[in-house]
């Protein structure tokens, strides 16, 4: 009799049904003494999976069962789709126990089932389950088995029941209705309320640099793309890494995007389940294509996706390869990131903030007040010229600070704090989300085509305002839209229904490589 059990594959960020078939083919009669067990994988294993034979062999012995005499044959259908990762051998071992009659239970046709075994029988962490148990739901299953660091992440997927198990023999109690293990459960609420009160570094820390504050404020507000550019220890790096103390957190819905992103990628603290505070990524400047965006045969989620719904910071912007700066361009105008593989496309979600600090020369010196720069005219233009035109014609805001002089540096920090400028950001984009409420926007910055006619309208006088500003500047229709954008971020952080002028003005200042030679 052949045994079903549910398990799942993962595709980039899409999940398939695995079906494990369990066939038990008993040996001759004459050679019941002689022939011990063997196992056979089929249906497109990688070698993670066909190495499991000897797991489950194990695991199944150290747990008290016996392997089953004669050829086990395990396929994982359907069998043209590819499977990897280890996560198999928790419902192999319970379809081998199950066919040879050492498991019991109705239970198991409408379980989902994930997990890895160790030798002894303890079940390992896999990647994936919050993912897994989403599919599980959405195609009507009932419960679900997986190891007990995965159980907070799994149970996060309402509507079915999670059974986090440490070994086989506890899974086999599961499915057989022995011992009283109840489903886990994960209270949303207090995983908010002990994340708004975590400490994060404030910008009270932040001597001077008012000017770049003003615009980091309005960069957060509208979720705004932004570039610094300053002479090294001016303050860009350690503005940027305040950021996430003045984002609002990540409602419900965005919070299991990114969780459920998180634990594909292996990345997810199984002891808080929920990711409910905004991710900031800081990939070094040796970062490849792949590794910013995904790769790999299998393609995993990149930075670039998992600062989705958050900020990607790119520190000494100039220093990143070209190439691997140039693929972020497609990612910033449709918040996705689409990879063709011979296997098929993926995609992934990558609607991010984007936020870069540069100098603005190698030596980092040109134009500072009181320390030459040693570069040559060639040098500066080589150096900046690593950065495409229109990958800066993607970023909304580019901003200069200056160094701070020696009073400035002396004096007690005496500056806004997180919390004061967090309240003015969380105004602003509760503005935004009563306005755009049922149109599938969220900010300001995702604004495009009829919405902004809609949702960006100027009188007489701001539109005469930002027509001189098209013809001084020789804009761009993307830095016409982008200035358009922040205009409407400055109105909402002044509670104005109406963009004024002054906020025409204020975002063209935000711009200063269109009034600069590139």
């Amino acid at each position: 009799m052949i045994m079903h059990v549910n398990s799942a594959a993962i595709r980039g960020m899409d999940v398939k049904g695995v079906e494990i078939e369990v066939n038990l083919v008993p040996p001759p009669p004459e050679q019941v003494e002689q022939q011990g067990p063997t196992m056979i994988v089929v249906g497109l294993p990688d070698m993670a999976i066909r190495e499991s034979r000897e797991r489950v062999r194990g695991a199944v012995q150290s747990s008290g069962y016996r392997m089953p005499r004669g050829k086990t044959i395990v396929n994982l259908a359907p069998a043209d789709l590819h499977k990897s990762g280890s996560a198999y051998d928790l419902p192999m071992a319970l379809g081998v126990l199950q066919a040879d009659g050492q498991l019991a239970c109705t239970g198991l046709d409408n379980a989902m089932i994930i997990g890895e075994l160790a030798m002894s029988g303890q079940v390992r962490g896999i990647q994936g389950a919050l993912a897994v148990a989403m599919y599980a739901r959405d195609h009507g299953l009932k419960r679900m088995l997986v190891p007990a660091e995965n159980a907070k992440e799994a149970a996060l997927a309402s509507g079915i029941e999670v059974f986090g198990v440490n070994s086989l023999a506890e899974a086999v109690d599961v499915l057989q209705g022995r011992g009283r293990q109840l489903a886990t459960t994960v209270d949303i609420q207090s995983i908010y309320t002990v994340e708004s009160m975590a400490e994060v570094m404030d910008f009270v820390d932040v001597k001077g640099q008012e000017s770049a504050k003003r615009a980091i404020t309005v960069a957060a507000a509208g979720n705004h793309n932004l570039l610094m550019i300053g002479s090294p220890g001016c303050g860009k790096s350690m503005i940027a890494r305040r950021l996430p103390g003045i984002l609002p957190l990540l409602d419900v819905e965005e919070a299991l995007e990114v969780t459920k992103i998180y634990s594909i990628a292996g990345l997810l603290d199984g002891k808080k389940g929920l990711m409910v505070r905004r991710p900031f990524r800081s990939p070094h400047h040796t970062v490849s294509d792949a590794g910013l965006v995904g790769g790999s045969a299998n393609p995993r989620p990149g930075e670039l996706s998992l600062a989705h719904n958050g900020v990607l910071f790119l520190d000494e912007l100039p220093e990143f390869r070209r190439n691997t700066l140039e693929v972020l361009r497609q990612p910033l105008e449709t918040g996705e990131v689409v990879l063709a593989r011979a296997s098929g496309t993926f995609t992934f979600p990558a609607r991010v903030m984007l936020v870069a600090a540069m100098n603005p020369c190698p030596c980092g010196y040109y134009g500072h007040p009181r320390r030459p720069c040693h570069c040559t005219v060639g040098m500066i233009m080589s150096y900046r010229s690593r950065i495409s035109g229109p990958l800066i014609d993607r970023v909304d805001m580019h901003i200069e600070l200056a160094p701070l002089d020696s009073e400035m540096l002396t004096q007690k920090r005496c500056g806004e704090d997180s919390a004061t400028i967090r309240a003015r950001v969380m105004a602003a984009r509760e503005i935004q989300r009563r306005r755009y409420a049922g149109t599938g926007i969220r900010d300001n910055a995702s604004l495009s085509g009829k919405m902004m006619d809609q949702f960006c309208e100027l009188d007489t006088e701001s539109a005469a305002a930002l027509q001189s500003l098209i013809m001084e500047l020789q804009l761009s229709a993307r830095a016409y839209d982008r200035i358009l954008r922040v205009a409407r971020t400055l109105a909402d952080l002044d509670g104005l229904e109406r963009i004024e002028r002054r906020h025409i003005q204020e975002a063209a200042n935000y711009r200063i490589l269109d009034r600069q030679q590139w």
